[in-house]
């Protein structure tokens, strides 16, 4: 028998124990690592049962500091750690939407109407002074394409750094992963907001800046995705990470409000805060955060190369392995394969669905990200809003995105048919998105009752595809059982959406001077591309939804046939 341990101060009960069953030992480093879940009494027991040679492998997977101590006196189990990843993360990706939020709530102050402030202040506008109230660089008859530009320069550093992080978070530990990331983010928009501190005017450090941001804040959405597929099974989750895809949502309308509140006095302050938030996150990270369910004992609801016997019916959902261990005295070899390697990136590429689900996300992130960017200033210009109340009601757009994704989430776990569901919900936005550019600012009634629906029609697939489709795709079964490409999968696809919602700020940018109406014309047609490039998943859901009926209809017609 052959065990792979290593916790230093199990070396000699452990060498003891089995040199007197005629078992090797082999003792790895030593780290902090969790085994809890096999007492000695249990391992004894277990050997005593067996007349074979054994081979266990135990993964190596590290358990956070403080959850080690919290585990000892209340066990997690599938349940509780479903609802502590379920709210960690949540927590953590809402501190990642909030600090990318503040600089399309500050572009409102950056460039202003000079003309409109100077009658409020009681100035005289001269050429010398014609452009008192904005801030350089952003003063000049080109701000606009500066801010896109800036736009730009974060999400295509995003997105190419998200094909990559997904890969890296599959190598590491996510814990330590998302701590690193988090503390990042946090240093790099506190660092835009010292620009008004010090004064700084330089174009070329708040593109750097950005740049670093979009890089760092890369991090994030691989990792949680992954958290939440290591607890959640399939059972569900389109449901659960329907309502978990709030937290984009929550921190854009959080991110807003914090923004808001200080961007017409201090704006530096509105970058400052976020980041100072997310900052702090990365302690609770490390202390608390438990990615793996490994680690505390608990059988991952997605089937890892488990061999079909007495071991794989003894453990089911919410035992821990030391309970599964001590109900069985199988004589066959026990296999428990935890560590396992991450898969490549050309092999996460091939699996069925990917490719269509990722050109898709490209058009559905370029209209979500532009409204994300540039909805405050839609709001301001088209509708004669101030800088703080165009935050607040670009916020309402948030709303509707959160009922998007739980709605998007419930209609794919009843139907089983992801892809439909996307394509019903693009259809629906386009008329909406119209509409709403026609009679949206006719009275604020009519702006909250069309922003609500907007949001949900065009957020709810952008939320389906990066959580749950994302997640489903990283466990396809033409994967192989002992690879670990969740992460790798949801970097594919976000990173093809994140270039995405690099190009539609830009564009956005681009095409302004020749009107808000062009740019609504060109968000139509990014949905009706993003729907169109789903069609043959939605065919090959329809044979599958009509074999189904049939197959039901003849087991009825046998039924009743049998009954009469």
């Amino acid at each position: 028998m052959v065990l792979t341990v290593s916790k230093y101060r199990f070396q000699h009960w452990l060498f003891t124990l089995l040199t007197a069953h005629n078992v090797s030992l082999k003792i790895l480093r030593a780290k902090r690592y969790s085994f809890e879940a096999f007492s000695l009494g249990t391992l004894n027991r277990y050997i005593q049962s067996s007349s074979k040679h054994q081979v266990i492998h135990f993964g190596m997977v590290h358990l956070a500091p403080a959850a080690e101590c919290i585990h000892k006196v209340l066990p997690l189990n599938s349940k509780s750690g479903c609802v502590h990843i379920f709210l960690f993360t949540l927590l953590i990706y809402t501190c990642y939407h909030l600090s990318r939020k503040p600089l399309s709530i500050v572009k409102s102050v950056l460039h202003q109407n000079c003309s409109e402030e100077a009658h409020k202040k009681g100035k005289i506008i001269v050429p010398e002074n014609e452009t008192f109230c904005d801030w350089a660089p952003f003063d000049n008859q080109n701000y606009d394409s500066l801010f896109g530009t800036l736009d730009l320069i974060f999400l295509s550093l995003y997105a190419i750094s998200m094909f990559f992080s997904g890969h890296v978070a599959d190598k590491m530990d996510l814990r330590i992963y998302l701590c690193i990331g988090t503390l990042l983010s946090g240093m790099t928009t506190i660092a835009f907001g010292l620009g008004y501190f010090f004064n700084i005017h330089s174009f070329t450090y708040y593109a750097i800046v950005q740049g670093l941001a979009g890089l760092v804040q890369a991090s994030g959405w691989p990792a949680v995705v992954a958290c939440m597929g290591n607890w959640f099974g399939k059972d569900k989750r389109g449901f659960f990470m329907g309502v978990w895809t709030a937290h984009a949502s929550i921190g854009n309308i959080l991110g807003s409000l914090i923004a808001g509140a200080f961007v017409e006095k201090s704006w530096g302050w509105s970058f400052i805060v976020p980041g100072l938030i997310i900052g702090f996150f990365s302690l609770p990270i490390y202390f608390f955060l438990v990615p793996y369910p490994e680690s505390v004992g608990v059988r991952p609801p997605v089937q890892y190369n488990l061999n079909d016997g007495p071991i794989d019916q003894a453990i089911s959902d919410g035992n821990s392995f030391e309970e599964s261990l001590g109900t069985t005295t199988s004589q066959s070899n026990l296999l428990i394969p935890i560590e396992t390697k991450s898969s490549s990136f050309l092999s996460a590429l091939k699996v069925p669905g990917v490719v269509e689900y990722s050109l898709t996300l490209f058009f559905s992130k370029l209209v979500s990200y532009t409204f994300i960017f540039w909805l405050p200033m839609y709001i301001r210009e088209a509708g004669g809003f101030n800088p703080s109340s165009s935050a607040d009601l670009s916020a309402v757009f948030d709303l509707g995105g959160i009922l998007g994704g739980i709605i998007a989430g419930y209609v794919s776990d009843s139907t089983g048919s992801s892809a439909i569901t996307c394509v019903v919900m693009l259809a629906l936005s386009i008329p909406t998105l119209y509409l709403y550019s026609i009679v949206g600012f006719r009275s604020l009634a009519y702006c909250i009752g069309l922003l609500i629906p907007l949001g949900l029609f065009v957020n709810g697939p952008y939320c389906l595809i990066t959580t749950a489709v994302s997640a489903d795709l990283g466990t396809h079964p033409s994967l192989s059982k002992n690879s670990r490409t969740l992460a790798t999968v949801t970097g594919i696809i976000d990173g093809t959406g994140s270039v995405g919602a690099a190009l539609g700020p830009l564009l956005c940018g681009l095409l302004k001077p020749y009107g808000w109406s062009v740019i609504i014309i060109m968000l139509m047609v990014a949905l009706a591309l993003a729907a169109i490039l789903l069609f043959r998943m939605v065919a090959n859901e329809s044979r599958h939804c009509c074999f189904h009926s049939e197959q039901s209809l003849q087991i009825s017609t046998l039924s009743n046939t049998a009954d009469t």
